[in-house]
C-alpha cells in the first residue's frame, strides 16, 4: 500500500526532514521552524509528530483530503507531508491557549519538555 510505505517512511526523523525540505515550500518549512521550536522539539521531530497526530486525530473528511492530494500529485510523499503538516499546524494554533502538551509530539502523556 503506497500510503502506509510514506507514513511508514515519514516516521524516520531524518527521511521526514529530507521530504520537508525537498518540498521547496519557504513558507511551509517557517511555519514548521516555528511550532517546533515552540514544543522545544528539532524538526525531525515536529515532522514525525505531526505525522503521527494525524495517524491517530485526523477525522474520516481530513484522510479523505488526504487521499484526493495523493491521487491528483505527481509527490505523493510531497502531498502527503504537506497535508499532515498543514492539518497539524492548523491544530496546534487552534489549541495553542490550551495545556502545555497539545500540539505536542508526546500527545499529552509523559513529556519531558512540559513537567
Amino acid at each position: 500500500m503506497l500510503l502506509g510505505n510514506i507514513m511508514s517512511a515519514l516516521r524516520d526523523e531524518s527521511v521526514a526532514t529530507a521530504t520537508l525540505m525537498e518540498l521547496g515550500d519557504i513558507v511551509l518549512a517557517a511555519q514548521v521552524e516555528e511550532a517546533r521550536d515552540a514544543h522545544g522539539e528539532s524538526i525531525g521531530e515536529y515532522v514525525t509528530g505531526a505525522v503521527q497526530r494525524f495517524a491517530l486525530l485526523a477525522s474520516d473528511e481530513d484522510w479523505l483530503g488526504l487521499m484526493t492530494a495523493l491521487e491528483r500529485s505527481d509527490d505523493p510523499a510531497g502531498a502527503c507531508l504537506t497535508r499532515m503538516l498543514s492539518w497539524s499546524l492548523a491544530r496546534d494554533a487552534r489549541t495553542h491557549s490550551g495545556s502545555a502538551h497539545d500540539g505536542c509530539s508526546c500527545g499529552g502523556g509523559g513529556c519531558h519538555d512540559h513537567s
